[in-house]
Order: structure tokens, then sequence, then C-alpha cells
């Protein structure tokens, strides 16, 4: 967090005694309670929200296991956090869409590693806006994999480590469409609908082992969704974002930092955040 980083300027700032003894303590207790090496596996880290969650993360000294199938993307996002933070990271290279290839890379993971205390499903894609009549299969089949197999097939893998050690956090990364269904956006939105239903379904499940699960959705956001969605066509993404300031992937990336933060008997089950000039499904554009 920001707060941990500029220690000395808010102690400066803190004039007020009491003020100050309340946030020493407070700091003390973060430090104490919070960010002691947790280790944390994030899906889809090569880029857009999962490579912003993880440099984010990594500035609180923590082990990361970051997957992606892009190997030099991911591995520019391990040297960077290398170069720049005191965590440890581990990279991991293999499609989540893939159960043999899952159990692979899971089974791959060194011992100081294993004992995994943060899930973060941010693996997902959206391929496409064409009506139900025009769909493409393969691109129904890549979202449905992703987007749903794959964060089942990562939490079936992860969440009996979680279950043995009574403790443990699955953050979901779903989107407003997890509530919102809009034109063209027929498989995509059913997929985060899923992924909305199975993060409660987990919470339920994993309440008796102290496990929290948290589900995320946020709105529009410029990152590589739009230029994936539309087959790299960046001309057609950009058009996504004209007339309004979305969200960034940073924005995520900060919540993530927030719910991770909190006491152990605090849980955040879900998030919704959008851009100021959205609400739900509706954006409002300013005239270009």
């Amino acid at each position: 967090m920001r707060l941990l980083i500029n220690v000395n300027f808010y102690r400066n700032i803190l004039i007020n005694k009491q003020l100050k003894k309340a946030f020493c303590y407070k700091l003390k207790y973060i430090f104490a309670e919070i960010f002691i090496m947790k280790t944390i596996l994030i899906t889809g880290a090569s880029g857009g929200f999962g490579e912003a969650i993880a440099k984010t993360l990594a500035k609180q000294n923590v082990k990361l296991i970051l997957t992606g199938r892009n190997k030099p993307q991911l591995d520019e996002v391990c040297r960077f956090i290398t170069a720049n933070t005191p965590s440890k990271v581990l990279p991991l290279v293999f499609d989540v869409q893939n159960l043999d290839d899952c159990k692979k890379a899971i089974d791959s993971i060194p011992e100081d590693f294993k004992d995994i205390d943060v899930l973060i499903n941010n693996a997902g894609l959206a391929v496409e806006l064409n009506t139900i009549d025009k769909g493409d299969y393969e691109d129904w089949e890549r979202m449905i994999d992703t987007n749903i197999k794959g964060l089942l097939y990562m939490t079936r893998l992860i969440s009996p480590i979680m279950v043995a050690k009574k403790s443990g956090h699955i953050i979901n990364i779903g989107s407003i469409s997890s509530r919102e269904v809009y034109a063209g956006g027929n498989v995509y939105c059913a997929t985060k609908h899923a992924v909305l239903a199975l993060s409660q379904g987990m919470r339920m499940d994993l309440l008796p082992h102290h496990i929290k699960v948290t589900h995320v959705s946020p709105g529009a956001a410029e990152t590589n969704f739009s230029i994936v969605r539309f087959h790299g066509d960046k001309a057609r993404a950009d058009k996504v974002y004209e007339g309004f300031t979305p969200l960034v992937a940073d924005d995520v990336a900060n919540v993530i930092e927030y719910v991770l933060s909190l006491p152990e008997h605090v849980c955040i089950n879900e998030i919704n955040l959008t851009c100021t000039a959205q609400f739900n499904g509706l954006i409002h554009r300013n005239s270009v």
C-alpha cells in the first residue's frame, strides 16, 4: 500500500500526538498481521489486470506465483518485480483452459512456494460481439474454457491447500457483466454470471474452513481486453473508450491490495467498481 511506502511522509504530517500514536499502532498491526511473506498465485499475470496486481502486491515483500500463456511477457513482468521490489517470484507458463497443464504446473511448484495463501483467479477474456445466431463456436469455447473451467480447475487444485490449514483467500475477477447483459455480449456475460455464482458457492462451501472469497467486478477498463476481443484490431478497440475516462489496471490492483490488507475477521464478499462515467451497463460519453 502507498501508506506503507510513504511512512516517513505520513509521520511528518501527523503532528497531533494522538493521531501519530494511532497511526503507528495501525502500522505495526498491518506489518504484524497482514504482510507476513504471503504466497500469492495470480493467473493471467502477463498483462492487464494480472500484471498490475502482481506489480502492486510485489511492493509488500510477498512470494508471487505468476501464470500466463505468453512466456516473453510473463518473463518481463517477473524481471521487473525482481529488479524493483523485495518479493520473490515464480513464473509458470501454461494455459488454464487445459486441465492436464494446470495439474502439471501446480505439481511443479517448488516446496518453498507450495503453501499458497491467496489465489487470484484473474485469467479471462471476451471474444467478439456477435449476436447469438452468428456466434463463432471456437470463440464460445475459448470464453467458457478460460472464464469458467480455468477458474474451476485452479480453484480445485489450490483450495485443498487452504482447507488443510484453515485459512486462505480466493479472489475471483468477475465483471460488471456478472450482473449486466449487453448486446453482443451473450456468452461472455453468461460466463461472468457464472463467476459470480461460483464465487457465492465457494464462499458458502469454504465458510467452515475460515477461507475468504471475494468477487471483484470491474467496469470498463482500458487494458488489452478489447484488443483481445477484436482479434488485435486496435482501432476498433480504441473506440470502446472514446468520450469518457475508463478505469485502468492499476485501479483494480489497488482495490485488490485493499481487500488483502483487511484483518482476518473481515471479508469483503463482493466489490463493484466503475469509472465515474459508468453506472452498471450505462456509460455517459462526452461529445467528441
